[in-house]
């Protein structure tokens, strides 16, 4: 149960911060349509990001399924106002 607990956790956290949620959401409409590939580049050759923070990020964009999980996350939980 607690790996489930820190998955939502972790969903929340990116889908509350603005930049993460449009880099992550990005990514999986990349990932949907077979074009992940050129931004996983751009992340590879990214000076935005220390060596650890680089990887995690590459790890999660290769990760599809969690992808898929955080975009339909992301518009259930949306809040319009």
């Amino acid at each position: 149960m607690e790996a489930w607990l820190e998955q939502i956790e972790a969903l929340e956290a990116i889908s509350q911060n603005e930049d993460a949620r449009r880099l992550f959401l990005h990514m999986a409409q990349m990932s949907q349509v077979g074009r992940l590939e050129p931004v996983l580049m751009q992340l590879e050759w990214s000076e935005d990001f220390d060596d650890d923070t680089r990887q995690g990020l590459i790890d999660l964009a290769r990760d599809r399924s969690f992808l898929l999980a955080l975009d339909d996350y992301v518009h259930r939980t949306r809040v319009y106002q």
